[in-house]
């Protein structure tokens, strides 16, 4: 073999072998850390920023991010691309008239079509876009109750830790990763957030 012909196909090697450490790394399940993982920021507002940055890997995550698109138009997959069929959120989040949601997305995951599916399948209120949004004007649109649909703190923390279609983001099916952690450490984070003063990071 030709040193240059040699050369190519370790070049090709190292490469593929990049890409399936890469698919591996991607494949790994991000995890949540518990509130008390915080305990030893001494500063109460330090320590509630630090926790809701680790419950932004949920908020942030396409999981999250689908069902709170930027615009009348939701996204899907990992790379959260236009959902395909064109469709629109319509006056309610439930889709256009003629075409709700729950047309394809039925009660529960579809696996031969991989079409996902829960029983309340809707987009969260345009208000609660968080789609190019940062992870501090996340937090300030979720304590701003003119736009997160009128909620306390209490009820906000009770919606993460605690809805159904919240929850489908860690039964999510197909080839879809599920989001980091679990609901309850989601739960957990938002609470703690909570507990000590409910303060922003940075917008």
């Amino acid at each position: 073999m030709m040193m240059a012909d040699r050369s190519a196909t370790v070049r090709a090697l190292g490469a593929v072998l990049s890409l399936f450490v890469a698919g591996v790394a991607a494949a790994q399940p991000v995890t949540l850390q518990s509130p008390s993982a915080f305990d030893a920021i001494q500063d109460r507002q330090e320590r509630s920023r630090a926790l809701f940055a680790e419950a932004g890997k949920v908020l942030q995550s396409p999981r999250c991010l689908n069902c709170h698109p930027k615009g009348d138009r939701p996204t899907q997959g990992a790379d959260m691309h236009p959902h395909v069929p064109w469709v629109v959120r319509g006056a309610d989040g439930h889709g256009a008239s003629g075409l709700q949601c729950t047309t394809c997305h039925q009660a529960a995951n579809f696996a031969p079509s991989n079409v996902p599916g829960n029983p309340i399948w809707h987009l969260a209120p345009a208000s609660m876009a968080w789609q190019q949004q940062s992870l501090g004007q996340i937090c300030t649109q979720l304590k701003d109750r003119r736009r997160n649909g009128g909620k306390t703190l209490a009820q906000i923390q009770a919606h993460m830790a605690r809805d159904e279609l919240v929850g489908w983001g860690w039964s999510p099916g197909g080839d879809r990763a599920p989001a980091p952690g679990t609901q309850e450490q989601l739960g957990a984070l938002v609470q703690a957030w909570i507990d000590s003063g409910a303060a922003c990071p940075a917008p």
